[in-house]
């Protein structure tokens, strides 16, 4: 079987990625997990997608969904596009074609994903000669090369050692460098900056942004942080109990940022509660047990997305920031002693 040949067929301004009500559910002894539950975007050739959500919003699942990543417990339903051609039902076969030639991944703890027994040269030179059918020559010249791209300090020293030699900026940037490899049109980056330094973490997300650019690369970055996606994505797309809520951050999790100006060992603004259970999910809006604006049409009644003012911000909530009834709960709230943006749904 030939390699499938996608990312040539995307002309400019095009989506390079489409998902239509993607859900993924795995089957489990308590009952149906609903992971990823009805997920629609649009993802163009060269743009940035932040996908943000605290841990088991369902982000993770949602990008190893579109990479067909998932164990054999998992049930897909949907559409997902990949340069216009839909992809959720190729087999393992057929999607080893596109794994690393047309899109990659950088996995969270680059120390786990390495194999500790092969020299990273060889690492980076397997996809090399599996996808772009190299001599071992030419795919060590490349893979040098790539060392250099991601900016290795002696890079060909680098090539005959271990993992373990490398330090953990130095083993992400191998990550990312065989992710580059066989220059993908789409990159998943999940959680590419864990355990690093701060220093270190904007080095690396300054590289990805550089490679988008250099390579006319689609890019999604998965993230807790929002300082992660500040700055550095077109889109920021909010994930919660599996679902998409808000194409813009949230003011509840702006608000959990600690800042600088802050007093030493001030509070940190949380949001009380619980991530809702995907087995027996909510009534009405999945949030709504944890917001502290959330009123009785919210216990009953799920919210759709709907547009904001500007046509590319959507939300899911009832009564967002603004409206009359927010703003009559928010003195409510400030009479009781609340913070007025302690927690909301969506801004």
């Amino acid at each position: 079987m030939t390699a499938i040949d996608l990312s040539l067929r995307v002309e400019p301004g095009t989506p390079l990625l489409e998902l239509e009500n993607l859900r993924t559910h795995f089957k489990t002894e308590r009952g149906l997990v609903r992971a990823v539950d009805g997920v629609t975007f649009t993802l163009n050739r060269g743009e940035s997608l932040g996908i943000v959500g605290e841990s088991g919003s369902g982000k993770t699942v949602l990008s190893r969904s579109i990479m067909g990543l998932l164990p054999s417990t998992a049930v897909n339903h949907g559409v997902v596009k990949f340069a216009g051609r839909d992809i959720l039902g190729l087999s393992s076969k057929e999607m080893r074609h596109l794994w690393g030639a047309e899109m990659s991944m950088v996995f969270q703890n680059p120390l786990n994903s390495l194999n500790p027994l092969m020299k990273i040269g060889k690492q980076i030179t397997e996809p090399l000669k599996l996808h772009l059918n190299m001599d071992k020559i030419d795919a060590r010249d490349t893979a040098l090369q790539l060392l250099r791209d991601v900016r290795i300090p002696e890079a060909e020293r680098r090539l005959d050692q271990y993992p373990h030699e490398l330090s953990g900026g130095m083993r992400q940037r191998v990550m990312i460098a065989i992710a580059l490899a066989c220059g993908p049109t789409l990159l998943f980056a999940d959680e590419p900056t864990t355990a690093l330094d701060v220093t270190v973490q904007a080095q690396i997300l300054d590289l990805i942004n550089e490679q988008r650019r250099n390579r006319n690369m689609s890019v999604i970055l998965v993230t807790h942080d929002l300082g992660v996606v500040a700055g550095h994505t077109d889109q920021i797309a909010v994930m919660y109990g599996g679902k998409l809520v808000e194409y813009a951050p949230t003011k509840s999790l702006m608000r959990s940022i600690p800042r600088l100006e802050d007093p030493s060992h001030s509070r940190l603004a949380t949001i009380p509660g619980r991530p809702p259970d995907l087995v027996n999910p909510p009534k009405g809006c999945n949030f709504a047990p944890r917001c502290l604006y959330a009123q009785p049409k919210c216990h009953v009644e799920e919210p759709s997305l709907t547009p904001a003012a500007d046509p590319a911000h959507v939300y899911a909530c009832w009564y967002p920031v603004g409206t009359p009834e927010f703003e009559k709960r928010d003195a409510e709230l400030q009479e009781t002693g609340y913070m007025p943006d302690d927690i909301s749904a969506v801004s």
